[in-house]
């Protein structure tokens, strides 16, 4: 199962201040000449009326950028565009979650965090701790690592992915590194996702591709039924 047929890319900022040497955002924003400058974030509302579309998707909004860079005003616009829009899903990321101070009572957002390494585990506690959400989600993608013994109390959906491209150096998941997360998360009755990257690093029997229940019903039912 591919991700990005159940999940729908609305790219409503581009650009990004990290500057992580694996960006695939930064490539495609150079390749297809999205921006001038990809380490200077654009926002980008003219793409908000995607919003109003009545047929229920599931949105990931920063597919091209770091929700830690959006500024306080571009927030207001798109989410009181969320709040009226209950239809769909919105999926949210951010490597630095100790810059950000937001609250979001919408049921259909999912605030997430990426980790990459054992040493940025504390970005699952920050998250909790910056901000405040009905739902959190962790992605562990490029997995560089073993990340070790995982706290998962308050997630409610675990991503797992593999460097992709061609980058030099390129690091590619160990099965075992990828098995250890997704042990923890189904103790803790965690849905996972393994992206179809890890299928060749896998195996089709070891590959496990979980959506949690809102998801279930706002993409991939409206994608069995063809409407």
């Amino acid at each position: 199962m591919c991700i990005k047929s159940l999940i729908q890319n609305m790219n409503i900022v581009i650009g990004c201040t990290i500057g992580c040497n694996y960006c695939y955002a930064r490539c495609n924003c150079n390749r297809f000449h999205m921006t001038d400058d990809f380490s200077k974030p654009e926002y980008m509302g003219r793409k908000l009326y995607l919003m109003d579309n009545p047929k229920s998707h599931v949105w990931f909004l920063t597919g091209m950028s770091d929700f830690s860079d959006w500024k306080t005003e571009w927030n207001n616009e798109i989410f009181n565009r969320i709040s009226i829009n209950p239809q769909h899903s919105y999926i949210l990321l951010t490597k630095r979650p100790e810059l950000i101070d937001f609250r979001t009572d919408d049921e259909n957002v999912w605030m997430g965090v990426t980790v990459t390494r054992a040493s940025e585990k504390k970005r699952l506690t920050d998250l909790k701790k910056h901000v405040k959400a009905k739902h959190y989600h962790a992605t562990f993608e490029p997995l560089f690592e073993d990340i070790g013994e995982i706290d998962f109390r308050g997630f409610d959906w675990v991503v797992i992915g593999t460097e992709t491209g061609k980058r030099k150096g390129k690091v590619d998941a160990r099965p075992k590194w990828v098995l250890h997360i997704a042990e923890q998360a189904k103790k803790c009755n965690i849905p996972v996702f393994m992206k179809e990257d890890l299928l060749p690093i896998m195996g089709e029997d070891n590959m496990i591709q979980e959506l949690p229940e809102q998801f279930i019903k706002k993409a991939w039912k409206k994608k069995s039924s063809g409407k």
